[in-house]
Order: structure tokens, then C-alpha cells, then sequence
């Protein structure tokens, strides 16, 4: 179980993140010209899609984490929007980190495209950059640490139809997808993933129409409420794919005391999230490794400094885990990253 000191810590690294990223966009960071022959310490820039989620804050755990390991080796500044849903920010703060000379960019990028330009344009000046979690659309691949979220959809769609299996509930009603974002290519992988298991094992479930959020808890929340209100007993599933969606759902679920009828499965591991896993809400967690993504990013960005660019790996699965009520005490440091720093 999750104890109160970590989720203080969790609101004072949040609280430091914005603190930092605010403080770095205007002091300036890296005065010297980024090139691949920077030498130790390398400063390194890390930017995450937003500042408001857990996710994020456990993938600058795993950047911090690799930066204490080797004190001499590297330094971390993190970055980071408000929101998910803030694109053209993170693009800002992607142009300014790229002006400010940092040796190397470690990035997770919300868009797909919309950060192509500077990206090509900093890799073709000599500054490495390693994505994280989203892959760009780059003429050339740059290095992708990520979720096969396809693989984490389907395996959504197996957790799904075991809880049901296991509260007696017939795999044929109605069943509910609430996503994060509209055209954000993890979470339409994570989707398709689940869409297409569910058709696979369970081929009398009708999936209803997806509702997309805006990566906003409250509004994740009143979509919940909505199929609720419209599909009353024929709906036995909710498919959440992010940590908001996630918090949003398991609280319409707890306020109609749902937790037998409506079988929730979600991605990711807030710890509000965790405790809608311990009360019942949520029956399974897919669970990635946003520590891993961070460490390694960080390590894969010295690495292309250190001159093994052209043959570092262009994609790295970091994996995914279901966590349920049976399994959690096992899975705690995959729950709170925290708890695997040096």
C-alpha cells in the first residue's frame, strides 16, 4: 500500500518541477553550444508532457535517479507545460531548451508532429535527442523508449474480461472507452489495441462510441456519469486509458456504487489510482514503467554524446505489468517509482 509520506512526496515534486521548469525557461540554462563532442557533465535537458500528472513526475524520478548515480557525469533540468493538452507549449519550450545550448534533449513528446522541426533541426546541429513514450514522425528515427501500447490496450481488454469472469458478469453488454485525447498516437495505439482484443475474445460486447476528455479529470468523471445515466445495467466495462481518465472513472464508479457491476480497467499508476485499485473502483492497473523511460533516456542521451548515436537502438520497449488487488504488495515499486531511487 501506498503510505502518506509518498504521496507528500509526490505533491513537493510537483510543486519543485514547476518551480524549476518556470526558473529555467527564462534563466537560460546551458550557456555553451551543444555538440557531440560536449564533454562531462553533460547538461542535459528533460522535457516532459506535462507538469500535472504523476506519469510524468515518475519518468523525472528515473532522469534524477540515473543523474545521482553518476553525479559526475551529468546534470538534469526538467521542463514541462501545464497540461497534456498544451502543444504549442511544450513546442515553445522545446525552441527555448534547443536556443539555450544543452548538450543533449531527452523529450516525451505530446504531438507526433508538431516538434519534427526542432527536433531535426537540433539532431542535424549535433545536439542528441532521445524521445521517450511517443514517437516523432522524424525523417530519420531518433532513439524511442516507450510502451508497445498496443500491447498494453490488448492486455487492458484480457484484464477486463477476467474480472468479469470473476464477479459472474456475462461478456455480453455494453462497454464504454474514455480516452485522454483525440489523435495523440499512444493513446490511439492503446485503443486499437484494446478495441481489437475485445472484438477477439469477446465478440458479443458492443463498445460504444469512444469519448475523448481533454485529458481533464472532471470531464473524464461526467463522460463516466453519462454512460452510466444512458446505458444503466447493460453496462459492465470502462476502458480509461491515462491517469486522469482513470481518477475520473473510478470516481463515478465509488459515487453510484458501481464496483461490482461495472468492470474498470486503466492505464497507468497515480496514486489515485492506486487507492480506486485497493477500494474495488479499478480491477486492473496497466502498469508501464515511466521510471525506466527516464533513467535510460538520460543514459541513452550520455551514450550519443559519448559517440554510440549511430548505434544506439531506435526503439526500446520498457514494457507494461497488470496490477490488480492480488498482486499490488508485489508490483509497489513499478506503483511508486519513489521507492527505486539510489
Amino acid at each position: 500500500m501506498l503510505k502518506l509520506h509518498n504521496w507528500i512526496r509526490l505533491g513537493v515534486a510537483l510543486a519543485a518541477l514547476l518551480l524549476v521548469g518556470t526558473v529555467s525557461l527564462f534563466a537560460g540554462g546551458a550557456a555553451e553550444p551543444a555538440t557531440m563532442e560536449a564533454e562531462p557533465p553533460y547538461d542535459i535537458a528533460f522535457i516532459v508532457k506535462a507538469t500535472d500528472s504523476d506519469f510524468w513526475q515518475y519518468t523525472i524520478v528515473g532522469a534524477r535517479a540515473f543523474a545521482a548515480e553518476n553525479p559526475d557525469l551529468v546534470r538534469i533540468t526538467e521542463f514541462g507545460p501545464p497540461s497534456e493538452a498544451d502543444i504549442d507549449q511544450q513546442v515553445l519550450i522545446l525552441e527555448d531548451v534547443i536556443a539555450a545550448g544543452y548538450d543533449a534533449i531527452v523529450i516525451a513528446s505530446t504531438s507526433s508532429d508538431a516538434t519534427v522541426p526542432a527536433i531535426e533541426r537540433a539532431v542535424a546541429a549535433g545536439t542528441p535527442v532521445i524521445t521517450i513514450d511517443n514517437r516523432v514522425n522524424t525523417a530519420d528515427p531518433v532513439p524511442l523508449l516507450a510502451t508497445d501500447n498496443k500491447v498494453g490496450g490488448a492486455l487492458a481488454a484480457d484484464m477486463m474480461l477476467e474480472a468479469m469472469e470473476e464477479h459472474g458478469i456475462e461478456p455480453r453488454g455494453k462497454v464504454g472507452l474514455i480516452s485522454a485525447m483525440a489523435g495523440v498516437q499512444v493513446l490511439v495505439d492503446r485503443d486499437d489495441g484494446f478495441l481489437e482484443r475485445i472484438a477477439e475474445i469477446a465478440p458479443e460486447i458492443e463498445m460504444l462510441e469512444t469519448r475523448y476528455v481533454d485529458n481533464d479529470i472532471t470531464v473524464a468523471l461526467a463522460a463516466a456519469e453519462d454512460l452510466i445515466t444512458a446505458h444503466g445495467d447493460e453496462l459492465i466495462g470502462i476502458f480509461a486509458d491515462n491517469n486522469h481518465t482513470g481518477i475520473g472513472v473510478s470516481r463515478a464508479i465509488i459515487e453510484q456504487g458501481l464496483e461490482d457491476e461495472v468492470m474498470v480497467v486503466a492505464f497507468d499508476s497515480d496514486p489515485a489510482e492506486v487507492e480506486a485499485l485497493e477500494q474495488g473502483a479499478i480491477k486492473a492497473l496497466i502498469v508501464q514503467d515511466p521510471f525506466r523511460m527516464g533513467h535510460e533516456g538520460v543514459e541513452f542521451a550520455v551514450r550519443a554524446l559519448e559517440g554510440e548515436w549511430d548505434t544506439l537502438p531506435r526503439y526500446l520497449d520498457t514494457e507494461v505489468a497488470a496490477v490488480t488487488q492480488e498482486n499490488m504488495d508485489q508490483k509497489q515499486e513499478l506503483l511508486d517509482p519513489f521507492l527505486r531511487q539510489p
